[in-house]
């Protein structure tokens, strides 16, 4: 798990991106979901309570018994219910608000993915590692570009 956390940060610190500082500091939040407890909800709490201003999702394993998901240009969301292996999830996280996909396979490794909406209820685990600028917020803001709220980035 360190060596993870040694190769994320290489990495991270190596890339230059828009609204950031190479080298920045950041942070590091890892937390283990258990069965019952709705993946999404639980990620906005925990983003709450420790005050995350700019967060991403860095790393998430586990399963689900219950999916709850938005596919493209789609108005509402698809829930599904059985086994699912949590294999991707992605996005970016803050006590502001968050923007998260997820990707799942079932028994027979079909897989599917969109927007994480609703419950999404862990079955055996959710092991998530969250990374946290220092250095910037992110907030959801109606921007008129779209007719949704959108990323917004700001230096601290």
């Amino acid at each position: 798990m360190r060596y993870l956390f040694l190769v994320l940060s290489v990495l991270f610190l190596h890339c230059k991106q828009e609204n950031t500082m190479q080298q920045e500091p950041f942070k590091i939040h890892a937390f283990r979901l258990k069965p019952g407890q709705n993946l999404k909800k639980e990620i906005e709490a925990y983003a709450r309570k420790e005050n995350i201003e700019a967060g991403w999702i860095m790393t998430c394993v586990g399963s689900l018994t219950q999916t709850n998901l938005r596919f493209a240009n789609q108005p509402e969301s698809s829930k599904s219910t059985g086994h699912f292996e949590i294999v991707s999830l992605v996005g970016t996280v803050s006590m502001h608000g968050s923007h998260l996909h997820l990707s799942v396979s079932d028994s027979t490794g079909q897989t599917i993915g969109g927007h994480l909406s609703g419950e999404n209820l862990v079955y055996t685990t959710a092991e998530i590692v969250l990374g946290e600028s220092t250095q910037l917020i992110f907030t959801r803001e109606q921007d008129g570009s779209t007719p949704w709220k959108e990323l917004q980035v700001r230096k601290r």
